[in-house]
């Protein structure tokens, strides 16, 4: 007997049909390849960054799918802004299933040059935006989603420096750490109907590494200390978010998914002289 008989075909798992997403940070780069992923995949999305110009061509790729995209301009280190993203998508979508906390960053600072303003920062941007989003989000998400329903899914944008070590990251790799562990917590907080995850993600070619790559020996020097001796593209990202977004990662919740080319430190030395 098969098995496997009336349960669809395994590619099926990864489909989004009809499903909202909202996705933050999404004007370019990483943000911009995960907002366009889902929709190829059957998703509406609530698309949101600071520049609008940019945010019109995602949405005009997420149209092109077929799919609806709404744009909402916003600095989203606005904590009131960024939870707002929850009930745009709301009303314009009529459900909201799917959340990616893209924003985020910190600039790279010598030891005695990172302010303890720079830690809290790097928090804010990084950590307290996420939980804005996510905990406006979780109410709209639970709508109607009875037993057996699909889980609602949180995707949290973060980074292998949140788990190794390599000088000038301070700021920046505290906060990704602080939000690897918030998405345990807050999986465990949001079992069984809303899933939480995150992506460790490494070295990626998108503007934060514009001045590196347009270096050839830099670029050079980063490819090699990569185990998969490539620098990693958006789309890598963007197909890892929608695996985990889709019912294809049913079965994970509060994990985090590194997507860095098997980093084990940092591949960029910052220059950073000894003390």
């Amino acid at each position: 007997m098969d098995m496997c008989r009336g349960k669809g075909m395994i590619l099926d798992r990864f489909l989004l049909t009809d499903r909202a997403a909202v996705v933050t940070g999404a004007g370019r780069g990483i943000g911009a390849a995960t907002a366009v992923a889902l929709a190829e995949a059957g998703a509406d999305v609530v698309i949101s960054a600071r520049t609008e110009s940019q945010l019109a061509e995602v949405a005009g790729q997420i149209e092109a799918t077929g799919r609806r995209a709404v744009v909402a301009p916003a600095d989203l280190s606005d904590l009131d802004a960024a939870a707002g993203l929850a009930g745009i998508a709301r009303e314009a979508f009529g459900r909201l299933d799917i959340v990616v906390n893209n924003v985020g960053g910190t600039m790279p600072r010598p030891f005695l040059d990172t302010a303890p303003r720079h830690l809290e920062q790097a928090f804010h941007f990084n950590v307290a935006t996420a939980h804005a989003l996510t905990q406006a989000a979780a109410p709209l998400m639970l709508e109607g989603r009875g037993p057996g329903a699909p889980a609602g899914a949180v995707v949290n944008i973060s980074s292998m420096i949140g788990r190794v070590t390599g000088r000038g990251y301070l700021a920046y790799g505290t906060a990704k750490a602080a939000l690897s562990h918030y998405t345990r917590l807050a999986a465990c907080d949001l079992a069984p109907r809303i899933r939480v995850n995150a992506i460790g993600v490494g070295s990626v070619a998108t503007s934060a590494l514009e001045i590196v790559l347009t270096d050839e020996t830099l670029r050079t020097t980063m490819e090699q200390t990569t185990p998969l001796q490539r620098i990693g593209d958006p789309d890598d990202i963007a197909a890892t978010a929608l695996f985990l977004a889709s019912d294809a990662a049913a079965y994970i919740t509060g994990k985090v998914v590194d997507a860095d080319g098997g980093l084990d430190r940092p591949n960029l030395d910052l220059g950073f002289p000894d003390l």
